[in-house]
C-alpha cells in the first residue's frame, strides 16, 4: 500500500522539525508517484480524473515546497497535512486509473 506519513521517526525519543518533515514526505511522494510516465500511458481506456493534469499539479506543489524550504520557509503541521492528504488523494486517482500498483491507504 502507498501511505504518505507526514512524518517518519529517524530517532525513537526524537522526531524532525516540519522542515525535514516536509522534505522526508516530498521525498517519498517523488519515489512512490510515477512523474515520468509517457503521455500514451497516462491517458487509457478508462479515465477517472486526468492523471496528466493531476500529475502536473501535484509536481508543482512539490517543487513549490522545495523551493520554499530552500528560501529558508518553515512549514506547519497544516501545510504537512494537506500537502500529504493532497498526495494520497492523487494517488488513489492514479490506482483507479490503472498508473499505481499498490492502493494508497485511505
Amino acid at each position: 500500500m502507498v501511505s504518505f506519513e507526514m512524518i517518519s521517526v529517524t530517532d525513537r525519543n526524537r522526531k524532525p522539525n516540519t522542515q525535514t518533515a516536509m522534505r522526508q514526505l516530498i521525498d517519498q511522494v517523488r519515489n512512490e508517484i510515477p512523474f515520468g510516465l509517457p503521455d500514451e500511458a497516462l491517458c487509457g481506456d478508462s479515465c477517472k480524473g486526468c492523471s496528466s493534469k493531476l500529475l502536473i499539479y501535484l509536481e508543482t506543489e512539490l517543487d513549490g515546497w522545495e523551493a520554499k524550504l530552500a528560501n529558508g520557509a518553515i512549514p506547519s503541521f497544516g501545510d504537512l497535512s494537506r500537502l500529504a492528504a493532497k498526495s494520497k488523494k492523487i494517488a488513489q486517482a492514479l490506482y483507479q486509473n490503472d498508473l499505481l500498483e499498490r492502493s494508497p491507504i485511505s
